[in-house]
C-alpha cells in the first residue's frame, strides 16, 4: 500500500507552513516538517517575534472592536443610515409671476416629486441667484435674495404654492409683493416656519427612514491538539499557545477580509442529524458606501483638499476623518509634490486608535492616513476608504467567546472562538476612492475630480464631475467647487446632444 505524507500548503510568502482542515497531533506535525518520527522531534531556539499577531494586519476589525456596539436578538437586522434632514431643494422648471382669481399674487413652485413634501405651509424658503426688492418693491436689491412663503399646496400638481416676501409690487403701497422669474434648476434653501400672531399649530415633521437588511454572520475557529502531542510540547519547537496564537491570527486576517468584500446572502444547508439550518453571510464595508470616487491620474494636493472639502462639508458631518489605502495608493499620496504648498503640514503622529498614521492637516479637518493590507490582498492596492470613526456601528448577536470540550470518542482535546456579528456604516460622510477603473454603480453617488478648464472628451452620460477649478468649457456658469453632471438629450435634427448641468441632486441613503 502506498505510503502518504501531510503535505502542507504554502502560505502567501511560499512558505509550506500550514496543514488546512488537519488535527494538531503527533504524527500529523511529524509528516509535515519532513517525515521525522514522532520521538525524533528537535528541539532548537525560535523567533518568539515572528510568532507575535501584529494588530496594524487588521485596521477594520480593529475599529469594528472600537466602534459603537449594539446587542441584536436576530441574525437580521434593519439598519438605518439617518442623515440630517434636507436643507435644499431644487426647481424644475421656469416660474413666472401669477395671479388666481381672488387676485392674491403668488406662483406654484415646480420641484421633483421627492421634494415637493419638503417645504410645509408656512415655513419660508431663501431663493438662491434671484435677487429680492427694497421695501418700495420697486429696486432690486443685488446680494440680497428673494425670499418665498409657502401658502399651502396646489391640488392638480401637488406642488407648493408660494407668495415673496420681498419681491417687486405694482404700487408702493400694495400689502402683497408679486413673484418674479424664477430659473430652471435654481437652488431654495429650506428656512424656519414664519407664523401668524395667534397661531401654535403647524404641520407636524414625519421622519420615516428608510432601513437595509444587515446580515449578521457567524464566525469559527476549531483547534484539535492530541493528548500524546500535548505531553510532548517540552521536546518540540513550538507549543500549544503558539499555535493557537497563529490559528487567531489567521482567523482574524479571513474576518478582516470578510468585513471589507463579503456580499450578503441567506440560504439553508442539510445537516446531519439536525436537519436544516441557516447559514447568513454578511455585507462588506466595500458595498455599503454611498459616495464614490472614480480616481485616476495622479494626485495633487488639491485633490486632497478637494477630498476633504466633500468629506467634512456634507450634511454629515463627522468628527474625524481615516483613510485606510492600499499601498499604490499609499505610496502616491506620499510622493505628492508640497513644493507648492508651504503652509501644508504633513506630521506623523499616534491617534486616538493608537496606530501611527500620517496626518494631513486641511482647513476643512485632518485626514490619518494608514496602510490596510488587506485592501491589497483583495486586490484594491490603488483604493482606499476615507472613513468617520465615529460613524461605525457594531451588531453582536453572539459576543466572542471561546470553548474547549473532549473530542466524542477521540483522546484529544477541541479548542474553538464563535463570534457573530456585522459591521455597519453610519451615516453618508464616508467616500469609497476606487483607483481600480471598476466604475461606481447606479444607486451611489459616484463622481470624478476634475482639474481643466476643458470639458471631459471621455465623458458619458450621467458621470458626475467635482470642479476644483472654473471650466469655461463645460459651462461660463461651471466654478471651482461645484458638480455638473452630463446628460444626453435629443436635438431639433432628432440626433442626442450632449447637454451639461449643475448636479445639484441630494446623497439617497435609502
Amino acid at each position: 500500500m502506498a505510503e502518504t505524507t501531510v503535505k502542507a500548503v504554502a502560505g502567501s510568502a511560499g512558505l509550506e507552513t500550514r496543514v488546512p482542515g488537519e488535527a494538531t497531533t503527533v504524527s500529523a506535525a511529524a509528516e509535515a516538517t519532513g517525515g521525522l518520527a514522532a520521538g525524533n522531534f528537535i528541539e532548537s531556539d525560535i523567533d518568539d517575534e515572528l510568532f507575535r499577531f501584529n494588530s496594524d494586519d487588521t485596521p477594520l476589525m480593529n475599529l469594528m472592536l472600537r466602534a459603537k456596539r449594539v446587542k441584536v436578538n436576530s441574525p437580521e437586522v434593519d439598519h438605518f443610515m439617518i442623515d440630517e434632514a434636507r436643507s435644499q431643494v431644487v426647481v424644475t422648471h421656469t416660474v413666472d409671476a401669477a395671479v388666481d382669481a381672488a387676485g392674491q399674487l403668488q406662483a406654484v413652485l415646480p420641484l421633483r416629486a421627492s421634494d415637493q413634501t419638503i417645504p410645509r405651509p408656512y415655513s419660508t424658503l431663501l431663493v438662491k441667484g434671484v435677487n429680492g426688492y427694497d421695501e418700495s418693491g420697486r429696486e432690486e436689491t443685488p446680494g440680497k435674495e428673494l425670499m418665498l412663503f409657502v401658502t399651502g399646496y396646489d391640488p392638480t400638481t401637488n406642488n407648493p404654492v408660494v407668495r415673496a416676501v420681498n419681491g417687486p409690487r405694482a404700487n408702493t403701497s400694495d400689502e402683497v409683493c408679486s413673484v418674479p422669474s424664477i430659473p430652471k434648476d435654481t437652488v431654495c434653501v429650506v428656512l424656519a416656519n414664519s407664523l401668524y400672531e395667534t397661531q401654535k399649530e403647524v404641520d407636524p415633521e414625519l421622519i420615516v427612514p428608510q432601513p437595509t437588511r444587515i446580515y449578521l454572520q457567524k464566525r469559527g475557529m476549531n483547534q484539535v491538539v492530541s493528548d500524546y502531542f500535548e505531553s510532548q510540547r517540552k521536546r518540540i519547537p513550538f507549543s500549544k499557545a503558539i499555535i493557537a496564537e497563529q490559528a487567531i491570527a489567521s482567523f482574524k486576517v479571513r474576518g478582516n477580509r470578510t468585513l471589507w468584500a463579503g456580499r450578503a446572502g441567506k440560504f439553508k444547508v442539510n445537516v446531519p442529524r439536525m436537519g436544516m439550518q441557516t447559514v447568513y453571510c454578511t455585507e462588506g464595508l466595500r458595498w455599503q458606501f454611498k459616495r464614490e470616487l472614480q480616481h485616476q491620474g495622479k494626485w495633487t494636493v488639491e485633490r486632497i483638499i478637494a477630498l476633504a472639502k466633500m468629506f467634512f462639508t456634507g450634511e454629515d458631518v463627522p468628527k474625524t476623518a481615516l483613510l485606510l489605502a492600499g499601498k499604490n495608493l499609499l505610496e502616491q499620496i506620499q510622493c505628492i509634490d508640497f513644493s507648492k504648498h508651504p503652509e501644508i503640514q504633513i506630521t506623523t503622529k499616534v491617534n486616538s486608535v493608537g496606530w501611527s498614521v500620517t496626518n494631513f492637516h486641511t482647513v476643512f479637518g485632518d485626514i490619518e492616513i494608514k496602510r490596510e493590507p488587506t485592501l491589497d490582498r483583495l486586490g484594491w492596492s490603488n483604493s482606499g476608504a476615507l472613513i468617520g470613526e465615529n460613524r461605525l456601528v457594531h451588531y453582536v448577536y453572539s459576543a466572542e467567546h471561546s470553548f474547549s470540550d473532549r473530542v466524542e470518542g477521540e483522546e484529544a482535546t477541541r479548542n474553538g472562538i464563535l463570534i457573530w456579528d456585522a459591521l455597519a456604516l453610519k451615516g453618508g460622510c464616508h467616500i469609497w476612492i476606487d483607483g481600480e477603473g471598476t466604475g461606481g454603480s447606479d444607486d451611489i453617488l459616484s463622481f470624478r475630480i476634475w482639474e481643466s478648464e476643458e470639458a471631459p472628451d471621455d465623458a458619458q452620460q450621467g458621470d458626475i464631475y467635482y470642479l476644483s477649478c472654473d471650466c469655461p468649457g463645460i459651462s461660463p456658469q461651471a466654478r471651482a467647487g461645484q458638480m455638473w453632471q452630463l446628460s444626453m438629450e435629443t436635438g431639433s435634427d432628432l440626433k442626442p446632444v450632449m447637454v451639461w448641468s449643475e448636479y445639484k441632486g441630494e446623497l439617497s441613503l435609502e
